[in-house]
């Protein structure tokens, strides 16, 4: 990838599509209202239905096509450095659930693909979490003490498959990888014959809590239900102010073919390098495996993705001689303050309503924990991790006032500070270029396309009105404050936000 490459779809939305769902067009009344289809969102309607509820999920794009279908697909209990953190922050006990909830929705999702016949690519790997840098070390040595202290099998070794050496790792035997989608569509299939309702191209604007609950969605049908989730991987409404806690993360995806390169038969990740992220997955029928590398982080907004993606693919075929780097696409997460996602009752005074949210990049085993604990509390049963996960948290919070004021003081710093920026000139923008313009005293973001046409929107998020920034790897429009995405034409890509940039005609 030495030379720019079109970024597409992912892997996984390419090698199984899938079926198709009829948008909502009526009114319907469920026991279960599902906001979002992701892993989190589906695993939960899945778990509701096997439970006997009625359930409907909405998705305002395509089934899985959201961050789960641009993850790496890593189905492991390691999540990097998670463990030391947590013993520090918490207590042992509180790292003792962790490890036993994500383990044990892990063997969940492996017994579910064997149920249902899945043919998901389901893999068992060891997990790595690995530096490079000797100063790191005891970081590391750390980590694989209270991992173990927690419960996973993990040790310290300096020993990997990578083909490179490393100064020190944490492996944490028996974990997993698997494709996504094949696993959501087997998922999803089952979902449907137990009665679940599934409709694509339907977003939810609005809702009103209460007993029951209503949703409104944006081509006006209504969905009345006793209990509503909202796993839409950054809550599209903001009653519970989950936005001051939750900091939104873009990712970079290459990959491409193994080539002669022995397999490291693993997955791995380190913080090192603004993150590498590896792991290989089945590819094609003649046994070759395709090497998937993650990596290059930054706040959507910001930065420069396309130099990203050369910086990624050089390194991973610099480190494994013979791949090629043949795709590449990008995904997106949010991590919360205190490093735990935030799944339970979405705000103090809830009774019927939910949330499931970050995932910090381990939406995979975190996810399928989020219908297991989703469909406890909805259904009156006790789980014993509920409130590690509690979003009504408040100690952890104040705990983590230091993360808690630096992530709020980012968004403050580009709330006013963008709007500081000098404004750039139509002029100079290259064909498949976007740039934020003054127009009649107001910023525009305009882009122009391969044509030369110019196109031009209000540059205010209508999320919380930050303003948006072009990322021309990708061609989109996206703020830097939450997350939210917009096509060039304006219509929403990821939220938080629900309504589109509105359109503006230039002076």
């Amino acid at each position: 990838m030495r030379e720019q490459r079109k970024v597409t779809d992912s892997y996984w939305l390419r090698t199984a599509p899938g079926p198709s769902h009829p948008a909502l067009d009526e009114d319907v009344d469920v026991d279960v209202a599902v906001v979002g289809a992701g892993i989190a969102g589906l695993s939960t309607a899945h778990e509701l239905a096997r439970a006997g509820r009625r359930v409907a999920v909405l998705e305002a794009g395509r089934v899985a096509a959201g961050v789960t279908g641009h993850t790496t697909a890593k189905v492991t209990a390691q999540h990097t450095l998670v463990y030391d953190r947590l013993r520090r922050t918490r207590g042992p006990e509180a790292a003792r659930l962790y490890a036993r909830s994500q383990s044990e929705a892990i063997g969940h999702a492996a017994a579910l693909a064997a149920e249902l016949g899945a043919d998901c690519e389901w893999e068992t790997r060891d997990a790595y979490t690995y530096v490079v840098d000797r100063s790191r070390v005891e970081e590391v040595r750390a980590e694989a003490e209270a991992a173990r202290e927690a419960g996973l099998p993990a040790e310290f070794t300096t020993e990997t498959g990578l083909p490179f050496e490393v100064a020190g790792a944490v492996r944490v035997a028996g974990q997993a990888q698997f494709h996504p989608l094949k696993y959501l569509r087997a998922v999803t299939a089952d979902l449907l014959a137990r009665g679940g309702l599934v409709y694509e191209g339907t977003r939810v604007t609005g809702l009103t809590e209460g007993d029951p609950c209503r949703l409104t969605t944006e081509a006006g049908a209504t969905v009345t239900a006793r209990d509503v989730v909202i796993a839409t991987h950054y809550p599209v409404f903001d009653r519970a102010l989950l936005f001051a806690r939750l900091s939104p993360r873009r990712e970079l995806v290459v990959a491409g073919p193994l080539g002669d390169c022995p397999d490291p038969r693993g997955t791995y990740i380190t913080p090192d390098e603004n993150t590498r992220s590896v792991r290989t997955a089945p590819y094609g029928p003649d046994g070759r495996r395709l090497l998937i590398v993650t990596g290059e982080h930054f706040t959507p907004g910001t930065g420069d993705p396309q130099a990203g993606f050369d910086r990624l693919a050089a390194w991973a075929e610099e480190h494994f001689p013979g791949a090629t780097m043949e795709h590449a696409w990008a995904t997106q997460d949010n991590s919360s303050t205190d490093t735990v996602p935030l799944v339970g009752l979405f705000h103090p005074g809830a009774r019927h309503t939910y949330v499931a949210a970050g995932f910090g990049g381990w939406g995979m085993s975190s996810g399928v924990m989020s219908g297991l604990l989703l469909t406890a509390l909805i259904t009156g049963r006790e789980c014993a991790w509920r409130e590690l996960y509690d979003p009504r948290r408040l100690k952890p919070v104040v705990r983590e006032a230091g993360s808690l004021l630096k992530t709020q003081a980012e968004v403050a710093g580009h709330f006013v500070g963008d709007r500081l920026k000098p404004a750039a000139s139509v002029e100079d923008l290259a064909p498949g270029d976007g740039a934020l313009v003054r127009s009649g005293g107001e910023r525009l973001a305009v882009h122009r396309d391969g044509d030369g046409t110019l196109h031009a929107l209000s540059a205010r998020c209508t999320h919380l009105g930050c303003l948006v920034a072009f990322n021309k790897a990708e061609c989109a429009w996206e703020c830097p404050c939450h997350g939210s995405r917009f096509a060039v034409d304006g219509t929403v890509i990821q939220g938080p936000a629900v309504k589109p940039l509105e359109r503006r005609k230039l002076d």
